[in-house]
């Protein structure tokens, strides 16, 4: 998509904080963090949400998600952390292109939202 601020972080037109990336993602740092540590894996391909994953979209997430423990490692995440994958406005999915929170470095709270 042309206006999606992901895509332009992709292709490489809009700056951003890369920690990672391979042939089917990038992980970059969150510009407005919640806890301490905040990054987001965001596939390459352009999909607004989870809702559109068909079988080729959620083997590209299966192999995103084989990534996590490396990219834990590298985050020095021992103590634990949470992923999180907003869907919608009620869901309070900023930006419209499928994305999934990592977020630790400390004690998250118990309950969401």
């Amino acid at each position: 998509m042309d206006d999606c601020l992901f895509c332009k972080m992709v292709k490489g037109e809009i700056p951003c904080n890369k920690l990672y990336e391979d042939d089917d993602m990038i992980v970059i740092k969150d510009i407005n963090p919640q806890p301490k540590i905040h990054y987001l894996m965001i596939p390459k391909e352009h999909y607004k949400d989870i809702t559109e994953l068909d079988e080729k979209k959620a083997a590209t997430l299966g192999r995103m998600l084989t990534k996590v423990k490396d990219i834990a490692i590298k985050l020095d995440l021992k103590d634990g952390f949470r992923l999180v994958n907003n869907k919608g406005d009620f869901g309070c999915q900023s930006v419209k292109h499928l994305h999934i929170h990592i977020l630790g470095g400390e004690q998250l709270e118990d309950k969401m939202g």
